[in-house]
């Protein structure tokens, strides 16, 4: 491919190539015409880009229809026949793909023709042996590309090439293997059967051992049978693929074709036939027990199992309720079933998924059909292993379901919940639970209980699918079958309730009813109301709660045939009656009452449940809560500010928020979103008692006393002092099951790390008794020993220790693991009741009682940021830092500080302090980001900004000014606080304050910044470490062009701050170009870049401001610069440097071509420079270009490296022409447009001054003449000087040393002289230097 490339290239690219070359082809004119977006094509289509690739093959396509007729086709069509054979094997089908649509649209061109092209190019006789491979499939692309362009079959000469070249190809089998017959089988399956009968005997052999051969040749037959019967009956007689003695051959054949696709892992079409034509024949029993489960599935080849399981799934639509009922009951589904089970491994394949894309098909292709529907369900529901299906509880394709399948799908579970039919079941164990000699492992009672629980979980997932469709009758009888077999039992039947004529055949065991209650719960958490209109409620508008609580209600009055699991006492019965009073006044509330009456309503609902599984706890909770409704409903509506300010607030919001707390202990998410809903609802009226409740949970360190629901941290402080912190570490960051190998794995650990000095004291008082100490430490000659009975007492001494300290050892490992799990629910615990802090926040944010969150939450985020070790850990501090950031960004913030706006001030202080004193930036910055949000609350404080009124009224004007713009803040107080924190930020080494975090303190409160101004500007320079100069350099180059700050200064102390700035900035570039290490070479960056904003707001707001010292030092530190830098380099320092000298209307040198091209001559030696270079013209003969004075150093140079070469006479002249330059112009300036001012009338120690003295002294100097620094100026070119504007901008440095003054002076005033054109000035006055 390369070479035809290349051969294209030369063909494009070379025009008299047809001249040298002798005889060409008859287009090779026209191939020389191709342009290179044409040859880029056939690159493109070879890419293995799929969008590239078409869309080169489109673009090809409407070139070529632009010139139908020329000799692009015959080059294309050329090219895509040399690309079906080139070596990379990805390109080859895209040739052959774009071949096929060049045919496909150019009907014109012959098939015959092209197929002569490609084996003339890829002759399969004349190819070498080692480009065999590429030819042979060069042929069969071609041949595909010719089928795809659906012209073949209307072709029949080419049809009857391209069957040949296939059946020659099929010879080839080392290299194509079953691709030509394959690409056979696909061409004939697509043409006529008047054409399929002519070649049918020309590509089918008549001897069934033939057929029988191979898949291909077995597919082939299959298609004859289906497309031309009697042809093949002609040909080969009457046939009976499913004789006895064809059965075997058909598994072999059906399981080379399943390796055939191993890799692709389809089903097989040959597979797909048989199956299809057993169904015609009437013999698909036979097929399915003698071929599929007798023959492949006895293979104990995996390739073969995914075929049967393909074949399954493909058969489902095509199979009657009957043959359902076969396929579903035998040895595969078993076989299925196992797999299912076993295949739990990552790198393990596993069929369930493409299973169920074969059900959903079938469910979603049959919904007129409601039997085979069911059918299907229940068939693969009954798989189980030892009575628990393999399908998950959670099943997608039962949502394809019509109304009709899934009523009676429902009525199945419940039916095999109550009456559980194991004989109806495919049951099977695997190999390991085979070997287990357990009994009850294979027992009846395990299988029903196995078989219940995921029946009852069916149903649930059931429910939370149908939810969103409103099936109000199947929910209702679901959540009762659920409820009523979670909390009661049946005494006598009654037709008014109908699950009382439910009988069991197996007893429902209390372990059943646990997993069905907690279903229940679970299933409750589904269809409650949460708060939302359209889900919560039937379609009469009543929520499922209610619905449940009545039928829980009608249920308590028929004692006489139900009975609940757990009797009510007489309390518990009348607070559940008072409970049912307490819902019909909810009811009956006024209006504006009603959403804090449906929260409450809501909760009296689940607590109401709740007392069905824990009655004790939940009758004190009704209690409580109807007493807390009462109080609620009965005061009047008040606003927000005024009920939390006051302190005469009712006990019902503690007790209220008690109860909330207490509901969030429970492991239920639905009581969360419970608690979460009627908080929202009272959190308008929650105390400081109230809310001291919820923080005591968050810092249970702070708490003064101890809740019987929370956990106190000293179990904490215990382990971390009595056990290794590590070790605590890692068991929370590992799960259960590790625990248990950890634990093995450190018993050994544990046993020595546990020995303590008291237990070896009492070993060795053992070991001394028994007389063994001496006779282990003594002399060898001893010949006293200890008799038998001295050794049991010794031995049983010694076991009773061990067993003793082993005791104890265990003690502290279950020690151990209770403070860690009481750590786990500690925390989680702590997260629930995060939601109450996050609803405050975001319903009450004006709240007075929302500053008080601050302190906790940053507690809390301290804490997990030092152990965040374990995912919960994580979670808790992810949590606590979103509604943090969620408090100090909110909109709308609390104003009412009443008379607390002096702790406000002291705990901002404190929060600053706080700040600089973390090791943690990220922690710091959260500290720093709340005492932001106090300032916020501060400066739009109500009380102080009454205090304030007076003074905007004295102070009004057309800027904001002290006070006026900073809110109501006493900068007496803050000032301090900030100022020590920015000294300790530019003085401390590693200080965890950062440059973002003042930022954001001077764009919210631009009058604090302007006090803390002088702080920052006397650390640019001094002692100060250079980092902390960058530091300041850097917040300086911030905080200057906003204009928040600019708003905050007088003309004057404007102007003042700005030299200021400028003075110490100065004082910094002193030393530019000296630094050595990373810091200071940041100093000088952080310098340079304050150094360009500083001229930016000279220039922009016109400033009267010396820049004379600055251009001196900046003159005087061009030397030290870096030898690239000086000429022009590209570095940050560079740019930098030329940028602040541009502004000061010195402009960068250019290095020109010339000049790189010559640095290498003045290293050469002598000879070589003497010697003349041929092919190139002399220096003599060379035209003169007049260069910038920036290159004046290296023109230096050049003829002391070639003056032999040039004649005296040019290089003096040139020497005298650069000592009439003026000094200005050789320090890097390059050539003036115009003439300059006189170099007399100011010097570098002029001071800028004011432009009407600038205006006097330009005329000054045009009257003068000349300058000094230009002789060659002529006298013509001065009347272009009142083109110039009167007035100029004095921030600039003395005329002398800019020489471009005057075109910086246009600039800034946007004179029209700047849409002249400077090329043709600077050429004119060129021209005119060069005259003698």
């Amino acid at each position: 491919m390369a070479e035809m490339e290349r051969l294209g290239l030369a063909e494009s690219v070379s025009p008299g190539g047809a001249a040298k070359s002798g005889p060409q082809p008859a287009d090779r004119e026209g191939l020389l015409k191709q342009s290179r977006e044409f040859l880029d094509f056939f690159w493109d289509i070879a890419k293995p880009e799929q969008e590239t690739r078409l869309g080169a093959t489109e673009k090809l396509l409407e070139y070529l229809r632009a010139r139908p007729q020329g000799s692009e086709m015959k080059y294309a069509l050329k090219r895509l026949i040399s690309g079906l054979g080139v070596g990379r094997e990805t390109a080859r089908p895209c040739y052959s793909l774009a071949l096929a649509q060049l045919l496909q649209c150019f009907e014109d061109i012959p098939l015959c023709s092209v197929l002569q092209q490609i084996q003339e190019k890829h002759d399969l006789q004349k190819v070498k042996k080692a480009m065999m491979r590429p030819a042979l499939f060069a042929n069969l692309f071609g041949v595909l590309a010719l089928f795809q362009s659906g012209r073949l079959v209307k072709d029949s000469e080419a049809l009857m090439k391209s069957i040949k070249l296939l059946q020659t190809l099929a010879q080839h089998y080392n290299h194509l293997q079953e691709q030509p017959q394959k690409a056979l089988v696909d061409i004939l399956s697509e043409v006529p059967e008047a054409t399929l009968q002519a070649i049918l005997p020309k590509v089918l052999k008549a001897d069934l051992n033939s057929v029988l051969g191979s898949p291909e040749h077995l597919e082939l037959f299959l298609l004859a049978q289906q497309k031309v019967p009697e042809k093949l009956k002609e040909l080969m007689g009457p046939v009976n693929l499913f004789s006895d003695e064809n059965i075997p051959r058909l598994v072999s054949v059906l399981k080379t074709a399943a390796s055939s696709v191993k890799k692709e892992r389809k089903l097989p079409a040959v597979a797909l036939d048989l199956l299809r034509l057993s169904l015609q024949e009437g013999r698909f029993p036979r097929f399915w027990k003698e071929v599929v489960e007798q023959g492949l599935l006895k293979k104990q080849f995996w390739p073969a199992s995914y075929l049967c399981f393909r074949l399954l799934g493909a058969a489902l639509p095509l199979l009657s309720k009957e043959q359902l009922a076969l396929v579903m009951q035998g040895d595969l589904i078993r076989h299925f079933g196992e797999h299912t089970v076993t295949a739990k491994l990552p790198n393990q394949f596993k069929f369930a998924p493409e299973m169920n894309e074969y059900v959903g098909t079938f469910l979603e292709g049959c919904r007129d059909d409601p039997e085979r529907q069911l059918a299907v369900v229940v068939a693969f529901t009954c798989i189980t292993n030892q009575g628990l299906p393999v399908l998950p509880t959670f099943w997608r394709v039962v949502r394809s379901l019509s109304p009709g399948a899934l009523k009676g799908y429902v009525a199945w579970l419940r039916n095999m919940f109550l009456r559980p039919d194991l004989d109806s079941l495919v049951d099977f164990s695997t190999s390991n639970q085979k070997k287990a000699q357990d009994a009850s492992l294979h027992g009846p009672e395990r299988a029903v209980f196995r078989l219940r629980k995921w029946v009852i979980l069916r149903l649930v997932s059931i429910v939370d699918a149908l939810h969103a469709e409103k099936e109000d009758d199947m929910i209702e009888e679901v959540a009762r079958f659920c409820f009523f077999h979670s909390f009661f039992e049946t005494k006598k039947p009654t037709s008014q309730i109908p699950e009382t004529e439910q009988q069991f055949s197996f007893p429902l065991e209390s372990r059943t009813r646990e997993v069905v209650g907690s279903a229940f719960f679970s299933l409750l958490q589904t269809i409650s109301t949460q708060f939302r209109q359209v889900p919560e409620q039937t379609q009469n508008g009543q929520p499922w709660t209610h619905r449940l609580v009545q039928f829980a209600d009608l249920l308590l009055n028929h004692s006489r045939n139900v009975t609940p699991l757990t009797p009510f006492s007489t309390q518990q019965r009348q607070a559940w009656d008072r409970m049912l009073q307490t819902l019909n006044e909810l009811e009956a509330c006024s209006p504006e009452a009603k959403a804090k009456a449906s929260a409450f309503q809501h909760l009296l609902f689940l607590v109401g449940i709740y007392l069905f599984k824990s009655p004790a706890e939940s009758c004190d909770l009704l209690g409580d809560i109807q007493t807390c409704i009462k109080k609620s409903l009965g005061e009047k509506t008040r606003r927000t500010r005024s009920k939390a300010a006051t302190p005469q607030e009712p006990p019902w919001v503690e007790v209220l928020v008690e109860i909330l707390l207490a509901l969030l202990a429970q492991p239920s998410h639905l009581m969360r979103q419970v608690a979460r809903s009627v908080f929202s609802h009272i959190c308008a009226h929650l105390t400081p008692r109230a809310l001291q409740l919820i923080l005591d949970v968050l810092n249970p360190d702070k708490s003064p006393d101890e809740d019987s629901v929370v956990i106190t941290d000293d179990s904490e402080k215990q382990l971390e002092s009595g056990e290794d912190k590590s070790s605590d570490s890692e068991d929370e960051r590992h799960s259960a099951g590790e625990e248990d190998s950890d634990e093995e794995d450190s018993d050994e650990e544990d046993r020595d790390g546990d020995v303590d000095q008291g237990f070896r004291e009492q070993l060795m008082a053992v070991l001394q008794a028994g007389k063994a100490l001496g006779a282990v430490d003594g002399e060898d000659d001893d010949d006293e020993e200890l008799g038998d009975e001295a050794m049991m007492a010794l031995d049983q001494s010694l076991a009773s220790l061990f067993a003793e300290q082993k005791l104890r050892i265990q003690a502290r490992k279950d020690e151990k693991n209770k403070l860690r799990k009481e750590k786990v629910l500690r925390r989680d615990f702590q997260i629930r009741v995060l939601d109450l802090v996050e609803v405050l926040v975001t319903k009450q944010p004006e709240n007075p009682l929302v500053l008080e969150l601050l302190e906790p939450l940053l507690d809390v985020i301290r804490r997990s940021m030092r152990t965040s070790s374990s995912k919960q850990e994580q979670d808790l501090l992810h949590k606590t830092a979103r509604i943090f950031t969620h408090l100090c960004r909110s909109r709308h913030c609390c104003h009412d500080v009443g008379r607390g706006v002096g702790s406000l001030y002291a705990q901002v202080g404190q929060l600053v302090q706080q700040a600089g004193r973390q090791a943690d930036a990220s922690v710091s910055l959260y500290h720093f980001n709340a005492a932001l949000y106090l300032l916020r609350v501060l400066k739009g404080g109500v009380a102080a900004a009454s205090a304030c009124q007076p003074q905007k009224k004295e102070k009004a004007g057309p800027r904001p000014k002290g006070p006026e713009a900073s809110g109501c803040l006493d900068l007496s107080l803050v000032t301090p606080i900030y100022s020590s924190a920015l000294t300790s930020f530019l003085t401390r080494r590693n200080s965890p304050l950062t440059i973002p975090m003042f930022l954001s303190l001077f764009s919210r409160h631009p009058v604090l910044c302007k006090s803390l101004l002088p702080v920052v500007i006397q650390h640019v320079t001094g002692q100060a470490r250079p980092r902390h100069q960058a530091q300041a350099c850097v917040l300086l180059q911030k905080a200057l062009p906003t204009r928040e700050l600019r708003l905050c200064f007088e003309d004057p102390e404007w102007e003042e701050l700005v030299s200021q700035v400028l003075a110490q900035v100065t004082e910094n570039l002193r030393t530019l170009g000296e630094a050595r290490t990373k810091s200071e070479q940041q100093k000088e960056l952080s310098s340079l870049g304050l150094l360009n904003t500083l001229f930016r707001t000279i220039h922009q707001e016109k400033l009267t401001v010396d820049l004379t010292a600055v251009l001196g030092v900046l003159q005087s530190q061009q030397q030290k610069l870096p030898p690239g830098e000086r000429a022009g380099g590209s570095s940050r320092l560079c740019d930098l440097y030329w940028q602040a000298m541009k502004a000061l209307g010195v402009q960068r040198p250019k290095a020109e071509k010339k000049d790189t091209k010559q640095v290498p001559s003045v290293t050469q030696s002598p000879v070589s420079t003497k010697r003349k270079k041929k092919g190139f013209l002399p220096e003599t003969k060379k035209r003169k270009k007049h260069k910038s004075e920036g290159a004046a150093p290296e023109e230096e140079a050049k003829p002391a490296a070639s003056g032999g070469d040039q004649p005296p006479s040019t290089g003096k002249k040139r020497r005298n022409k650069r000592k009439a330059r003026s000094p200005a112009q050789a320090q890097a300036t390059p050539a003036t447009k115009r003439p300059v001012p006189d170099t007399t009338s100011t010097g570098p120690a002029t001071p800028a001054t004011t432009p009407k003295l600038q205006k006097k002294k330009r005329r000054l100097s045009q009257g003068h003449g000349a300058t000094p620094g230009s002789p060659a100026a002529p006298a013509g070119k001065k009347p272009s000087q009142k083109d110039l504007p009167e007035k100029g901008v004095s921030g600039k440095s003395p005329q002398s040393a800019l020489p471009r003054k005057k075109a910086r002076l246009s600039l800034v005033s946007r004179s029209p002289s700047l849409l002249q054109s400077g090329a043709k000035r600077k050429k004119a006055s060129l021209k005119k230097a060069r005259k003698p």
